[in-house]
């Protein structure tokens, strides 16, 4: 515990003191340690408690912009320049003047550390109930950062201290808990904003369901980040903070008895300076003071996608993950411009103009109203703003305009195919959403018409009578001009609007499968197949291309299958390849459209003959954590948990920067009761299969993790773990006899089964795992990262389904965060051993 055993001061102070006494020769008043509040001796000015090792000190001070004549008592690190608070005892209620208030030992015998104001009033106070016999108590920083209050006579015997109320900030050795006998949860809030250290609106803590994870949640009531679970490691959802650091020399350590449950974590090395912060941005930033620089290093936060956050650039704020960063709607600032430029969005924008008085102006004129009348602002590719409601009366996008304009709390309106009106401020608006996506549309903001330049009445158009004949025949042709690009325009904005189902309404795009065929050239350009139906290159109106994926066989209900492609669509994972939209228009016509990948799928990177990037060793390293992530994504933290069922290189596409995308998942659902027929045909192929899949066991998350090791295999090889009948799938891809140490125990001839060779090369004292690589990589990779990533392929693909990792887990040693032990040669792989393989052989691995 925080505030662990100390050697009590009080012997050694009295010999102080007499010391003084006798070399001065004069009357002195008692001495307070440095470190130490006690009865008699309040804290108040610009005195300050300075912990024994110097580390943190506890005073009055003032926050940087903060409001003048507010003061507060906190604890900040002493030996830094750049004051950082990590404690606040009054939060909420501020003290006008330090030098007339006081941190003191309550006079009343209560035992409390009390702040009071000039008048004597308690500002704040520790509210120690507990029982003591002690006649006196102090209050001791100590070097720990946490204040704690104890009897003189034993300061280990902690009455209260600060560790258990934490503000927004948690240091090492502290406690983020919850009681068990009062069911009281200890959360991290954040500030205000940066100036105000009173409670704002985010808040880490543990899950109140009592799952051994840490949730973020806005306004205590809107859970927007996980870590996972604790698995007695790390955090699934968060592997990179594990229980041990390496060497970074930091722990955590999850504690759960009768009294209280809580995580704790710290360093081996007491001189590391970091902190925990739930920020004011929403994020949980973990901070590490690098001397050298002077400055704090952000080595941590959380979520990692701003936009995820609520309301992080407040009201009429517009974010945008691509940029990570906050803007303000047009017509708007700054509420704040201070905060805002130093990073602080949260108090969210203004207006630039007021919007016309409600009712208009009685007095004003017919053409004055007409030319002051609020407008609206059109802005697209949004993701709409919270809280809207739908105005059914409305039946096209004119007289949803009209709704908005008669009311006078009306601020913005959508249509797309429903009018949606928002009223007051708009909240958690993001940009660059794209239209395709869930809960995006265009949004008509209304502005003041000083907002827009040169605005004149719609209804009096003049035309100068003294005109020259170029400038009308100019004016004709322009006239003409404009004619065709509106129609052609009010074409594209018609078949846009019918292909999209009501955005407000947060479903995915429902697509006519007319237009489907009308985008796809009538599904000419097939970019590929497989067990669940062919895709096919498309481009949308806008010229943005997509693939559009023609499932077959399918006889689900039309009710159950929109319900799971609408789960589908709110998936989101920059390793996962997104769901733009769907048609279903009777089981023959079921379709998926996704976004477009470039590259293509990772099979032609790894064994096309002539392959469009030959991908070097940290390309594949970065494959492999890629699609571990987004797996690992599927199984733990996405809303309803997803077992992929068929991981392998066709289903890995690639962008145009090569960041992998998971395709085809959920498709096991979608399928149903089919997908065993679709299995049927792999099934005891040597491939990707796990053995429960033969076996006829449940089918868990490890199947996907047995179906990564072997695709990991490949990205290793750049071949095919077992080689196609009728030769070499690359003219520089490897045979049995590259294998020469160990080809030999395939017998007859056959093909080595590359993940044997692998198993047995790890399991040797000095095995070369470099001449397991692709050729074409030419030795170019580090000899470790190439057996650690071999270590987890054999992990993965272990007989038991106990001992195959997570991928919460493979994530984590991909990065380098564990180090694993040795695998066993998994037993299947020890029984092929003796035999030869070959990609044509069916085998049932039960019966090895």
């Amino acid at each position: 515990m925080a505030g662990a055993a100390r050697a009590s001061p009080l012997l050694g102070h009295a010999t102080l003191v007499l010391v003084v006494l006798v070399a001065a020769q004069v009357s002195l008043l008692p001495v307070r340690a440095q470190d130490t509040i006690d009865a008699g001796r309040p804290l108040s000015g610009d005195a300050k408690l300075v912990s024994r090792g110097g580390k943190f000190a506890l005073g009055f001070f003032q926050p940087d912009g903060g409001v003048p004549g507010r003061w507060y008592i906190g604890i900040w690190y002493n030996n830094i320049a750049e004051r950082t608070p990590v404690w606040v005892a009054n939060r909420e209620r501020p003290v006008s003047d330090p030098a007339v208030s006081r941190l003191a030992i309550a006079a009343d015998g209560s035992n409390n550390l009390v702040l009071l104001d000039p008048s004597g009033y308690h500002v704040w106070s520790t509210n120690t109930t507990a029982n003591t016999n002690a006649t006196t108590v102090v209050a001791v920083l100590l070097d720990t950062g946490n204040l704690v209050l104890a009897p003189s006579s034993n300061v280990s015997a902690v009455l209260w201290q600060s560790f258990d109320h934490v503000g927004d900030t948690w240091l090492p050795g502290g406690k983020l808990r919850r009681d068990k006998a009062t069911g009281a949860i200890q959360g991290m809030t954040s500030w205000r904003s940066r100036s105000d250290p009173a409670p704002g609106p985010y808040t880490l803590q543990l899950d109140p369901s009592g799952a051994p994870q840490y949730v973020l949640t806005w306004n205590g009531t809107v859970e927007y980040w996980l870590t996972g679970d604790w698995n007695g490691r790390f955090f699934t959802g968060a592997p990179e903070v594990a229980a041990s650091g390496g060497d970074s020399g930091y722990s955590f350590q999850f504690v759960d008895n009768d009294r209280e449950s809580y995580f704790t974590y710290g360093f081996a090395n007491n001189s590391t300076v970091y902190r925990f912060v739930t920020d004011v941005s929403g994020q949980v930033k973990g901070w590490f003071w690098v001397e050298a620089l002077q400055q704090w290093n952000l080595v941590y936060a959380e979520p990692k996608a701003r936009c995820a956050v609520p309301r992080t650039c407040g009201a009429f704020g517009v974010c945008s993950d691509a940029a990570s960063a906050c803007d303000c709607a047009r017509g708007f600032a700054p509420r704040d411009a201070q905060s805002w430029n130093a990073g602080d969005t949260t108090a969210g924008c203004v207006r630039n103009a007021e919007l016309l008085p409600c009712g208009g102006g009685k007095n004003r004129s017919s053409e004055t109203k007409i030319m002051q009348a609020d407008r609206f602002f059109r802005m697209d590719d949004m993701r709409l703003p919270d809280g809207g409601r739908v105005a059914a009366a409305a039946a096209s996008s004119g007289e949803c305009e009209s709704a908005c304009l008669g009311d006078c709390a009306c601020s913005a309106y959508a249509y797309n195919g429903s009018c949606v009106l928002w009223d007051g401020e708009l909240q958690n608006m993001e940009g660059n959403y794209g239209s395709q996506m869930p809960g995006a549309g265009s949004l008509y903001l209304r502005l003041a018409a000083s907002e827009f330049p040169k605005a004149r009445s719609h209804k009096r158009r003049t035309i100068g009578i003294a005109v020259g004949a170029a400038a009308i025949v100019c004016l004709v042709l322009a006239a003409s001009f404009l004619a065709v690009r509106v129609t052609t325009s009010r074409r594209a904005k018609r078949f846009q609007e019918g292909l999209a189902v009501t955005a407000a309404e947060g479903r995915v795009t429902t697509f006519k499968y007319k237009d489907l065929q009308a985008l796809t050239k009538n599904f000419s350009d097939k970019l590929g197949g497989g067990a669940f139906g062919s895709v096919f290159r498309g481009e949308l109106p806008d010229g943005t291309p997509i693939a559009v994926k023609k499932l077959e066989g399918l006889r689900q209900g039309e009710k159950q299958f929109r319900a799971e492609v609408s789960t589908l669509g709110t998936v989101r994972h920059v390793n996962l390849i997104r769901l733009l939209g769907f048609c279903s228009e009777g089981a023959d016509r079921r379709l998926l459209v996704y976004e477009h990948m470039p590259n293509g799928s990772l099979d032609r990177h790894l064994f096309g003959s002539a392959a469009p990037h030959a991908l070097g060793w940290r390309a594949r390293r970065g494959v492999a954590v890629g699609v571990a992530r987004g797996l690992a994504y599927l199984h733990g933290e996405c809303r309803d948990r997803i077992i992929h069922c068929d991981v392998k290189p066709e289903n890995i596409l690639l962008d145009k920067d090569l960041t992998p995308k998971v395709a085809d998942f959920g498709l096991a659902k979608l399928v149903g009761r089919d997908f065993s027929r679709v299995l049927t045909t792999m099934r005891g192929t040597v491939g990707y299969l796990a053995p429960e899949w033969i076996g006829g066991e449940a089918i868990t998350a490890k199947a996907d993790v047995f179906s990564y090791g072997m695709m990991l295999f490949e990205i290793v090889s750049g071949r095919r773990n077992v080689k196609p009948h009728g030769g070499r799938p690359r003219s520089s891809a490897p045979d049995s006899s590259d294998y020469s140490s160990t080809s030999s125990s395939s017998g007859g001839g056959g093909a080595a089964f590359f993940p044997l060779v692998v198993a047995r090369r790890l399991a040797e004292a000095e095995g070369d795992v470099e001449a397991l690589l692709d050729p074409e990589l030419g030795g170019d990779a580090d000899a470790e990262e190439v057996r650690g990533v071999c270590k987890v392929a054999c992990w993965c693909i272990q007989d038991d389904v106990d001992a195959r990792p997570t991928m919460a887990e493979v994530v984590q040693a991909l990065e380098g965060l564990t180090d694993l032990e040795m695998p066993p040669v998994p037993r299947y792989l020890e029984v092929l051993a003796g035999r030869p393989i070959d990609a044509t052989d069916t085998v049932d691995y039960y019966s090895l």
